[in-house]
């Protein structure tokens, strides 16, 4: 009790002093000295992040961070600013933006393998990323994180083995690459310019359908014809993406009238996948052959007992759709210009490739043990995936605080970035010729650890589909070279990409074609 009527005194008088300032001052004033008692706090931060005078970034404003830099700063350029960004300042650096806090952007190699694989369970993708792709990837593997994570990620393990492999390859890719030939032969008889982007999507869509959801789309049965599902998928794909580094995407979106526009293609993808989903259901799931992804995640429980929604599997096939289209028709492109480009230094790659066809198939169709054999393919198309990744830059958030390899602190609710595209250029990782395209780096002793290649991920959420894309990739050019031979429209220009989740071509890949004259028969 004698404390109490000890402090009553001094709160009685603090009270009153309290009283009289607000009296003597506006309201106005007080407010004027909270906001700049918060612009001193958040000096060099966005609000509600703390100050780190232990980071190395690019120059930041009181409360806005670098929102001004993001704004301003193209699309189109990301990636290159990315790369400059750790030419300046080091292996880390950090950027702050309204909205998302901070991010910290990491390209070496021990600190990717600590984040991704060492202190996996630390990093998740964490509700910001989740929401913002909502729309798209739903609750879908590529947004989910823990036990929804892994028994989606066990689940559909089972159709990437050897087995199904060697069915994919005799069955699928190249029966659907036999359209494509098909195709670029008429288009060479009547020297018409293709673009060979869109033609990849086309095959690698259709391939994709016919493994995972039991049903080839048709696209490759009319090629120069638009797919308005696949149309409205990649628009989808770019707004989303551009929500992740625009905090005022709301407003933007309002002012442009793109909301309409983007609820129409949610709209559009969300009807072909129920459509894909009703059509299984109404033909039965049962498969003579094998079961597919469709008919594994209809047939399984999820993790707590339930069986799978509609909207459940909606979200799966557009997952599978992103990573089994996406990456692998984008990755084939860049392999395509990368050897073809006019200032490409060695013209001896393309010659190289098509004489280890020539060798190895004897004129035949690709096998599944062929294309194990086909080093050289899978180094041109592994070295144009280290310097043009198909998921060029990546985003986890931290769940609890946590030291890097270097002792850089990271804590709790901050985001790390790192750019697959940065790290292909970087010379500390790949020597002084890390920007050049040498298809030879691949050949020499031991692959590259997946710490400094991590254009399939790395730790527990490595690529399932490796395996899947090397294999439908070199199936396809082995085909292609026996056929044809490829002249860019425009071969001394680096085509632009596409601000996007994944890698595409902003304007496609025009080549003419032409028939090889000493093409072996198939």
């Amino acid at each position: 009790m004698a404390s109490v009527s000890i402090q009553n005194p001094q709160l009685a008088a603090l009270t009153r002093g309290l009283t009289q300032f607000l009296a003597r001052h506006s309201l106005s004033k007080v407010v004027g000295v909270y906001l700049l008692y918060i612009i001193f706090k958040y000096r060099r931060s966005v609000y509600g992040a703390r100050n780190r005078s232990d980071l190395k970034g690019p120059w930041t404003l009181p409360i806005l961070g670098n929102l001004f830099q993001i704004l301003t700063l193209p699309r189109n350029q990301v990636l290159q600013r990315q790369t400059s960004n750790h030419e300046k300042y080091g292996p880390i650096y950090a950027m702050t933006i309204p909205g998302v806090g901070r991010v910290i952007n990491i390209s070496d190699p021990d600190m990717v393998d600590h984040v991704l694989r060492a202190n996996f369970w630390a990093y998740e993708k964490g509700p910001f990323l989740r929401t913002t792709l909502e729309p798209l990837v739903g609750g879908g593997i590529f947004g989910a994180d823990g036990d929804h994570w892994k028994w989606q990620r066990k689940l559909a393990s089972h159709i990437f083995n050897v087995k199904a492999f060697r069915t994919y390859t005799s069955t699928v890719f190249v029966e659907e690459a036999k359209l494509v030939i098909d195709y670029l032969a008429k288009k060479a008889n009547e020297g018409e310019v293709v673009d060979l982007q869109e033609l990849f999507y086309k095959y690698t869509l259709d391939s994709f359908g016919e493994i995972a959801f039991g049903q080839s789309f048709g696209c490759l049965s009319k090629p120069a014809d638009e797919v308005p599902f696949a149309t409205a998928f990649d628009r989808l794909n770019h707004e989303l993406s551009e929500r992740l580094m625009i905090p005022t995407w709301k407003l933007r979106d309002w002012w442009r009238g793109d909301l309409n526009k983007l609820d129409k293609d949610i709209e559009t993808v969300s009807e072909f996948a129920h459509r894909v989903i009703r059509n299984r259901r109404e033909q039965g799931l049962q498969r003579q052959d094998r079961k597919d992804l469709m008919q594994l995640f209809m047939e399984t429980q999820d993790e707590n007992g339930e069986p799978l929604s509609d909207e459940m599997l909606k979200d799966t096939l557009n997952n599978f759709i992103l990573a089994g289209r996406d990456t692998t028709a984008q990755a084939l492109s860049w392999t395509f210009y990368l050897m073809h480009r006019q200032q490409q230094v060695d013209r001896r790659i393309v010659q190289k490739l098509a004489d280890e066809t020539d060798t190895i198939l004897q004129g035949e169709e690709p096998t599944y043990e062929s294309t194990k054999q086909q080093k050289y393919a899978e180094a041109c198309f592994y070295e144009a995936l280290r310097l043009y990744p198909s998921v060029p830059k990546n985003m986890k958030m931290c769940v609890e605080d946590d030291v890097l390899p270097g002792g850089h602190k990271v804590y709790r609710n901050e985001k790390i970035a790192w750019s697959s595209w940065a790290m292909g250029r970087d010379t500390s990782i790949w020597g002084p010729d890390a920007k050049e395209y040498k298809p030879e780096r691949w050949l020499k002793g031991e692959k590259p650890s997946q710490s400094k290649f991590v254009a399939f991920h790395l730790g527990p959420r490595t690529c399932l589909g490796q395996q899947f894309a090397t294999i439908e990739a070199i199936t396809i050019m082995s085909m292609l070279m026996q056929k044809f031979t490829f002249e860019l429209v425009e071969p001394n220009k680096e085509p632009a990409y596409h601000p996007s989740l994944t890698l595409p071509m902003a304007h496609g890949l025009p080549v003419r074609i032409k028939h090889r004259v000493n093409a072996q028969a198939i």
